[in-house]
């Protein structure tokens, strides 16, 4: 051993460690717990990142999540829902849509349209808030309802005062605009917020403070303007909660009491009068438990939670609220049934049905996310509740229509299985000229569908396309293609088809050819119920047959009715005379009826709507037609479009050259 040697003792001078003195290594380790690692033992590994708190207000989050249990449990209680969405591009479109159906008709306390108010506005401007949005990247939506909103008088005070908190919090000003709704029995404020701060810089909020943090600041208002709750108020809910048939601050308690075992053990004797109340609420809970089949009692006082007592829980107080709605709509109609004959549609069940039946009321399930819902008096007798998904999935359809409603299914599509074939005959490769080799029968118009469709499915990130304009077409190809479906279904998860636009009264009068005549000349008719619309549907065939016999267009020949032949074409075309001569005197140009196989191009102008369906008004320098309509044509109003008519349909091409066409 030389002399220069050495062997380091860490730790504090003169201490020459062992048991009674504290290790380097468990100061690092305590210091590394106090930094956010774990502290347990000698790991030394970091906690998982979330990044909750990047962004404005996660201290002030912090510290407002330390408030004592004693404060927490007295406190009047506000739900927040948030959600960040983006408004740039085509997002203006959907904040525009949001904005207008908040301040909808019937949310106030008086039925009226909803007024939307800002920070110092009494009365503010919706376009010019849209239009200093133009440039924002993202918005935030919220949501804010006091479980006591009823005791305020009005809420714009306390939204104000909430929105001045959270700019103290953020060390920002914000730009905001509100409406409030009293249309349902939990009064609640809607909040619009840009996602700008007071520099033009993009606003940032910390997920926490957004989770937590505002949620607090509310609570505090709640309780300082209402007081806190009282005993009384506190049992009062805890026992109203007993026989709920939802998801209950309750069956929490009891998931957490009964751990991974999902035992409750209510043997012990309780000691002091809150354990005592707590255990009485618990045992009358878990009673109606086992009457819903969601907990069982293997032995006296020894209870078994079922795995599925959260979601079933949370779907019985999802039927609940839907049935409600369901009988309100039903109330206004003065077609009130019994609760055993509400339907709730379910997409998902591969044995779902197609319903055809009235349009009563469209409204949003979901008012945050954009999830809406139709309710539709069935022909089969029952009212129907159907999910529709986003607000852009389905287009306005006026009260009183006749629709049919059928799950989308999620499946390759057929131009999905072409593609992979011409991609497996050209090494995993697809092109026009590949597609048109492959099969010299296909027109242009036919192979862009296909183009189309790879051009959707590239901007998913499902496919590639090569520098030379070639698609590279993976074998997993019809797999990837069923992935974007399903996305796509889970947005729109019912196809919605307007059968007539015209409710019962106008088709049993008009000229056109009308659902109620397709229903007399089919030769597999709807199958009608002998109540509600099915039986209106009924009597309003009858009226419209007397009505055909009285205008000639059929004739009563014993126990039955005979129509004239091709009785659809013929009613069509007396209302397309008749409307394209009103037409005419508006544009100054002659009509020209379009023929089969005739190529039609022109300008689209507009949508007509008639009795005998929905047809585009295509307009040139010397005539104007009337052809049936495509939903797709909306996209392209003012621009030429040029298709050949096949039957009742007709493949449109966009534009003056070659471009895209719509099949």
């Amino acid at each position: 051993m030389r002399d220069d040697d050495f062997k380091p003792k860490l730790g504090k001078i003169r201490s020459r460690g062992g048991k009674r003195g504290r290790r380097y290594l468990h100061q690092a380790v305590r210091s590394l717990a106090l930094a956010g690692g774990s502290g347990r033992g000698l790991s030394l590994r970091r906690r998982a990142f979330t990044g909750s708190r990047i962004g404005r207000g996660a201290g002030v989050a912090r510290v407002l999540r330390s408030r004592d249990r004693y404060r927490g449990l007295r406190a009047r209680r506000v739900i927040i829902k948030t959600r960040i969405v983006r408004v740039a591009g085509r997002g203006q479109n959907a904040a525009r849509m949001h904005l207008r159906y908040i301040q909808r008709d019937g949310v106030t306390r008086e039925g009226l349209p909803g007024e939307l108010y800002g920070a110092t506005e009494e009365q503010a401007d919706g376009k010019a808030f849209l239009a200093r949005c133009t440039e924002d990247r993202h918005q935030f939506r919220m949501i804010v309802a006091v479980e006591d909103a009823v005791q305020y008088r009005d809420l714009r005070e306390f939204t104000r005062r909430l929105m001045r908190h959270v700019e103290a919090d953020l060390g920002t000003k914000l730009e905001w605009v509100a409406v409030d709704h009293h249309n349902t029995g939990h009064p609640h404020t809607h909040i619009v917020l840009r996602g700008k701060d007071d520099r033009g810089q993009d606003l940032v909020i910390a997920r926490e403070y957004i989770t937590h943090g505002m949620r607090e600041r509310a609570t505090e208002l709640a309780t300082l303007d209402l007081g806190p709750r009282t005993d009384f108020e506190i049992e009062t809910r805890l026992k109203q909660e007993i026989d709920q048939d939802r998801f209950t601050s309750l069956d929490r308690g009891l998931i957490r009491e009964a751990g991974a075992e999902a035992i409750i053990d209510l043997r012990g004797r309780p000691i002091g009068a809150d354990a005592r109340f707590r255990r009485t609420l618990h045992a009358g809970r878990l009673q109606r438990l086992r009457q819903l089949g969601l907990a069982a009692e293997e032995a006296p006082s020894l209870w078994r939670l079922s795995p599925e007592l959260e979601p079933a829980l949370r779907a019985l107080g999802d039927r609940d609220d839907i049935i409600k709605t369901m009988h309100r709509a039903m109330s206004r109609t003065g077609q009130v049934r019994d609760a055993e004959a509400y339907a709730i549609y379910d997409p998902r069940d591969e044995s779902a049905p197609r319903v055809v039946g009235r349009l009563v009321e469209r409204g949003l399930s979901n008012e945050l996310h954009d999830r809406h819902y139709v309710l539709l008096d069935g022909i089969d007798g029952r009212p129907h509740y159907v999910a529709v998904g986003n607000g852009e999935a389905v287009e306005a359809i006026p009260d009183g229509a006749v629709v049919a409603v059928a799950p989308n299914r999620a499946e390759p599509r057929d131009a999905d299985r072409t593609i992979a074939a011409v991609a497996r005959a050209n090494e995993g490769r697809y092109s026009e000229e590949l597609h048109l080799l492959n099969d010299p029968t296909s027109s242009a118009a036919f192979v862009q569908t296909h183009v189309r469709r790879l051009e959707a499915l590239r901007r998913a990130g499902q496919i590639e396309r090569e520098l030379d304009g070639t698609w590279r077409i993976p074998e997993d190809f019809l797999e990837r293609a069923l992935r974007y479906e399903r996305a796509q279904v889970a947005a729109r998860p019912v196809v919605i088809e307007t059968l007539s636009a015209l409710d019962l009264d106008r088709q049993m009068r008009a000229d056109g050819a009308t659902w109620l005549d397709r229903q007399l000349v089919s030769g597999t008719p709807e199958t009608m119920g002998d109540a509600g619309f099915g039986r209106e549907v009924n009597a309003a065939m009858a009226r419209r047959r007397q009505w055909l016999i009285e205008q000639g267009l059929a004739e009563p020949s014993d126990d039955q009715v005979i129509y004239r032949r091709n009785l659809l074409a013929l009613l069509r075309r007396r209302e397309l005379n008749r409307v394209a001569a009103q037409v005419a005197s508006d544009l100054g140009v002659p009509y020209a009826e379009a023929r089969e196989g005739q190529r039609i191009e022109g300008t689209y102008r507009r949508r007509v709507d008639l009795a005998s369906g929905r047809f585009a008004l295509i307009e040139n320098s010397r005539e104007f037609t009337l052809v049936p309509w495509r939903e797709v044509l909306d996209r392209h109003v003012g621009k030429p479009v040029g298709g050949i008519m096949r039957g009742e349909t007709i493949s449109w091409t966009i534009g003056r050259q070659r471009g895209r066409s719509i099949s």
